[in-house]
């Protein structure tokens, strides 16, 4: 009696292992991430760009919501608000972005030297970064008011003003009465990311620069800064993101007035969208700020490749 040869047990990994083989196999492994990014940033993204081409008044339902193509902003181009809104988000960020990055890098260059009641130090540095945006705002709203605040008062004992200023209703110093609000209120998350970079910079290059002659300010001009500037770049590029795209600050404290004297490009944007209930204006505006900080990230980034 012959038997028949015993038949070889199928591997049920064998399928997946074939696959895996394959030049397909790094698309499958790539798909979740994909899928999570196209969820999250692309489809909310192109849903906006393609509505800032439509009409979405909710007060307007008469009007419909087809496509208006390029209507909304050739408005933008004959809006005076938006130009005035432009021209104070570039002082509002530019502003603030210099004076944190100063006060960021100064306290930050304190930290990094190892003196008694540090850490103490450290840790008031870092308080005004965790105050809400809108407890800071609504404190110094209070301490510059000017029948109650106590700088106005510390002022005028010193004979620095004559009487106490409305330094939030005169749209003279509206504007950087905000920036230094904001500037107080950001500038430890410059000193935290550059206290960091610091951290990573060998001591023996300090102690080479010192053998060879170089003083303090020469060592933080050819040691420090150059080590710290990838670290500047990706600090500048992500705080202006945050300036650009919230409004908050500026809405508890002006609102955007006097005269929208304090008027910038999100603060604008939200008023259409969720007081005029234009969300298709409100797009528009959102494109453009989009369109504005891709190009500074962009050039932002060339700059630093380039200073390197």
């Amino acid at each position: 009696m012959q038997f028949a040869p015993a038949r070889p047990r199928r591997n049920p990994l064998d399928p997946l292992a074939r696959l895996s083989d394959g030049r397909h196999w790094a698309w499958l492994l790539l798909f979740p991430a994909i899928a999570m990014m196209t969820a999250v940033i692309l489809y909310p993204t192109v849903s906006g760009i393609v509505l800032s081409f439509r009409e979405m008044r909710l007060t307007r339902p008469d009007l419909g919501t087809g496509f208006v193509s390029l209507a909304h902003y050739a408005a933008l181009l004959r809006d005076g608000v938006f130009w005035v809104a432009l021209r104070n988000t570039v002082l509002w960020v530019t502003a603030t972005v210099v004076i944190e990055l100063s006060l960021g890098l100064a306290a930050a260059l304190a930290l990094n030297r190892e003196v008694p009641g540090g850490r103490v130090l450290g840790v008031l540095i870092l308080l005004p970064w965790f105050l809400p945006s809108v407890v800071a705002a609504n404190m110094w709203a209070l301490l510059l008011d000017p029948r109650l605040g106590v700088i106005n008062d510390i002022l005028v004992r010193l004979g620095l003003l004559a009487h106490a200023k409305a330094w939030f209703a005169d749209p003279a110093t509206a504007l950087w009465a905000a920036v230094v609000v904001e500037a107080w209120h950001g500038f430890p998350f410059f000193a935290l990311l550059l206290y960091a970079g610091l951290q990573t910079i060998p001591d023996e290059l300090y102690a080479a620069a010192s053998v060879d002659g170089a003083t303090a300010l020469q060592q933080f001009r050819r040691v420090t800064l150059p080590l710290l500037r990838l670290v500047i770049a990706a600090a500048v590029i992500l705080r202006v993101i945050g300036l650009v795209n919230s409004p908050d600050l500026i809405l508890i404290l002006t609102n955007g007035g006097p005269a929208h004297a304090t008027e910038v490009l999100s603060l604008y944007a939200f008023t259409k969208a969720y007081q005029e209930f234009d969300f298709g204006y409100a797009a528009a505006l959102s494109v453009v700020m989009l369109a504005v900080l891709m190009l500074f990230s962009w050039a932002y980034v060339r700059l630093a490749r380039v200073m390197e």
